[in-house]
């Protein structure tokens, strides 16, 4: 039966018996690894989409945990931050200084109401780890001092969040240069 397709496809075609059965395999076999590589492509978008679809959706969290540092909205991060959540502010343990500071949840959120009038995040990356993200960025503020003037300054941060029950906590915040301030 093979013979006959091929020997038709030679009449249709005008090539040689020999040239169309080659040319049935050739296009047998191109036809076998095109679904071969298919499957094989289908297979790494899905390995390569779920980290980055994890990437994405922890750094829209992210900048939706820095609205509500802005708006001071506790409740929020209150739901937000796991229950050991820790803030350590300053650069000087990078050095082998001093740490500035380090809030317990508690203290952070009490920290809050009335402490920035700007809050901008950009220049952010995430690290995937199955259910644990580490973000990177820095975050651009102002704030009004004790003496009433307002005070701008930029830190560059790495942050560890947890996917746990299907959303992400905000577990552990570090400066890790800065605070820098303007003027």
């Amino acid at each position: 039966m093979n013979n006959t397709v091929a020997e038709s496809s030679v009449n249709l075609v005008g090539f040689s018996s020999h040239y169309a059965r080659r040319l049935v395999m050739g296009v047998a076999v191109l036809t076998a690894l095109c679904i071969s590589l298919d499957t094989l492509c289908a297979q790494e978008s899905e390995v390569v989409d779920s980290p980055t679809q994890r990437a994405r959706s922890v750094l829209a969290f992210e900048r939706r945990v820095e609205a509500a540092v802005l708006s001071a909205n506790v409740e929020f991060l209150a739901k937000a931050c796991g229950s050991d959540f820790t803030y350590t502010h300053g650069d000087g343990w990078t050095t082998g200084g001093a740490v500035r500071g380090v809030d317990t949840k508690s203290a952070w959120l009490a920290s809050l109401p009335g402490r920035y009038t700007r809050r901008d995040v950009d220049g952010q990356s995430a690290e995937v780890h199955g259910e644990v993200a580490i973000t990177m960025g820095r975050v651009r503020a102002r704030i009004v001092g004790a003496d009433g003037a307002e005070r701008a300054f930029s830190f560059r941060y790495i942050r560890v969040y947890a996917y746990r029950d299907g959303q992400w906590e905000y577990l552990s915040h570090r400066t890790v240069h800065g605070p820098t301030y303007e003027g």
